[in-house]
């Protein structure tokens, strides 16, 4: 039965995606709830019918006490029996079928799935952003309006089925009920409705701005307090335990403060409510024994009125509380909108093709790009790599090397001039497309928190055993890999290396990282300082297996150690994003210009050491 009612709505059917989302609050669900119109129509009708049944058994129980007051045990038993019968009957098996087919639309239909609905799409939304947009933000934020923003989504639209719906539903017939009664008695029941509703719109207009800045709060905590984490290494290393409680600090004591601030909203709403539903008991319940004193009411009608008063007064609590919590919900998702609707700013375009690679040539045109600084980066940079050419390119720091593998990536977009493959620009081809034909090492090889199988099949999901053993051998990581066990047991290629490869040394995790490229065995080939965790004698063994995969491939090589790239076809040096000059090892040296400088001084060592940040 559960999985009937799970399987109404599938949470990861196709949809179009959208490079700009809704960013209106009410679109946004809208928008996110398509899949399920059908199934909120029938919850919808399923919580007005609820509140039909409890609204009619106040009302037998009215009549039943009419009943006994209007006769003796036998007559009434006599005339009505069947009746009560009947009445019985439907209280034991049709009212729990309806409110069981309510609460299963609500919690096996419309919760986990649309929650799941929001987390798949809004992850598949957030993964399409580029890399500078990532950049830009923390980690543990985004993950944190990913991860509460569906819960929250989910919250609101149970709260507007199992509580709004059915609190309409059953104030409207509350009122219609007593006017069937005694019409006076809905006056008492009207006027404490308006006052209810003031005490509504007061909250709503507080809780939703209250409840957003808690969840800005919480998300700026959470970034803080991943950051920490995920550099748990300096963390150590300087000895700043105490920097960094410090810092999370600040964002908790915000958090708690404007989370104070939201919960003073409901402490006097409480105060509120309850004062407001002893004027409605007193009213209403007051009003109806004194219509009984006067004839003009029954004993059944004044007992229908006192046992809905004091629902209503049991209801009122709940309903405010779910009104409140629906627009606290709300708040939290318009928070992780936020991150969720911010449009795609680097994009393929309407007519984008895959990238066709005939022979692997790259021409920069006149290309500039100074991530909006107006400086820095690269400045009316030309420069065509052959096919097959390998090229290496050295500068100090800042120089723009790091800026020409971001924009051949396409992990920004050039400002002015263009990056061609084969006579196609960058920018018209799919970014998959262009990014599958490049296979890359960077100096920071991070892993993914997966097996060192998985870690290497990323460069080819649907490679052999065999091919990633052949892989990680070509990379000198064959062997330590076979040692590797992990906290769980798990030993060899299942071993998990821990969040960004950390359970392993820089040289494995750059010989991992290694393995993965060799194994994509893509036509353009771009090396950044792709040896510069390892030891000379591990150094040694993979510069050969290196020079072995660059057999046939247009290579990019950055590299501080200048011994590293001395053998390249051809040696480019950068100076503040602009080429001062370019040749052979042989022809810089004899040049006598920055190369040979930099070769004389380093003998072997490094130019710089500081890390490329501000490209």
């Amino acid at each position: 039965m559960f999985r009937f009612f799970e399987n109404l709505v599938d949470p990861y059917t196709p949809y179009a995606e959208t490079d700009a989302p809704p960013r209106r609050l009410w679109a946004f669900l809208w928008d996110y709830g398509q899949p399920f119109k059908r199934v909120f129509a029938i919850t919808a009708i399923m919580s007005v019918a609820v509140a039909i049944v409890e609204l009619g058994l106040i009302w037998y129980m009215g009549r039943v006490v009419d009943l006994m007051s209007n006769g003796d045990p036998a007559t009434v038993l006599a005339t009505h029996g069947w009746e009560l019968i009947a009445a019985a009957i439907f209280i034991l098996t049709l009212r729990p079928l309806i409110q069981g087919l309510d609460v299963a639309l609500l919690n096996n239909s419309i919760l986990p799935q649309f929650g799941a609905l929001i987390r798949w799409r809004a992850h598949r939304q957030v993964l399409r952003q580029s890399v500078g947009w990532f950049e830009n933000d923390f980690a543990g934020r985004i993950a944190n309006r990913i991860m509460q923003t569906p819960t929250s989504a989910g919250d609101a639209i149970f709260q507007i089925f199992d509580a709004i719906t059915f609190s309409l539903a059953y104030l409207l017939g509350a009122a219609i009920l007593l006017t069937d009664a005694d019409p006076r008695l809905a006056i008492p029941l009207v006027a404490w409705f308006a006052l209810y509703g003031l005490l509504l719109r007061w909250t709503i207009n507080r809780v939703g701005p209250a409840s957003k800045a808690s969840a800005d709060a919480r998300s700026r905590t959470t970034g803080r307090v991943v950051d920490s984490y995920t550099n748990i290494h300096s963390v150590k290393l300087f000895a700043h335990h105490d920097r960094e409680i410090e810092y999370a600090k600040e964002a908790i004591e915000e958090t708690r403060q404007t989370f104070a601030r939201e919960m003073r909203l409901f402490t006097i709403m409480d105060v509120a409510l309850t004062a407001l539903n002893g004027f409605l008991i007193v009213a209403v319940v007051g009003w109806a024994i004194w219509l009984w004193s006067v004839g003009a009411a029954s004993v059944g009608a004044v007992a229908a009125a006192t046992a809905l008063t004091l629902r209503l007064n049991a209801m009122t609590g709940w309903i405010m509380w779910a009104v409140s919590t629906l627009f606290r919900s709300l708040g939290v998702v318009a928070e992780g909108m936020e991150t969720i609707t911010d449009p795609l700013r680097l994009t393929d375009a309407p007519a984008a093709k895959a990238l066709r690679m005939d022979k692997g040539e790259i021409t920069f045109d006149t290309v500039s790009h100074h991530y909006g600084r107006g400086a820095g980066g690269l400045d009316q940079l030309s420069l065509t790599i052959r096919p097959g050419e390998k090229l290496g390119l050295i500068g100090r720091s800042g120089a723009g090397k790091s800026t020409i593998v971001k924009l051949l990536l396409r992990f920004y977009d050039v400002e002015t001039g263009r990056i061609l493959i084969d006579g196609q620009d960058i920018r018209t081809v799919t970014q998959d497309s262009l990014r599958r034909e490049i296979g890359m090492v960077q100096q920071d090889s991070s892993l993914l928190h997966r097996s060192v199988r998985d870690n290497i099949l990323y460069g080819r999901p649907d490679a052999t055993e065999d091919q990633v053993i052949a892989a990680a051998k070509h990379a000198e990581a064959h062997d330590f890999i076979l040692d590797l066990e992990d906290p769980q047991g798990r030993r060899g290629y299942e071993a998990h290396v821990g969040e960004r490869g950390v359970k392993l040394s820089g040289g494995q995790r750059q010989r991992v990282t290694l393995a993965r490229v060799i194994l994509k065995d893509a036509p353009i080939l771009v090396l950044d300082e792709a040896t510069s965790a390892l030891d000379s004698e591990v150094e040694a063994a993979i510069q050969s297996t290196l020079y072995g995969v660059m057999q046939g491939k247009t290579v990019i090589a950055i590299a501080h150690r200048l011994s590293t790239i001395a053998q390249m076809d051809r040696i480019v040096v950068l100076e503040h994003g602009h080429i001062v000059e370019q040749g052979t090892h042989a022809e810089l040296l004899a040049l006598g210009g920055l190369y040979a400088g930099f070769w004389a001084r380093q003998s072997g060592g490094f130019i710089g050491t500081d890390t490329e940040a501000a490209e």
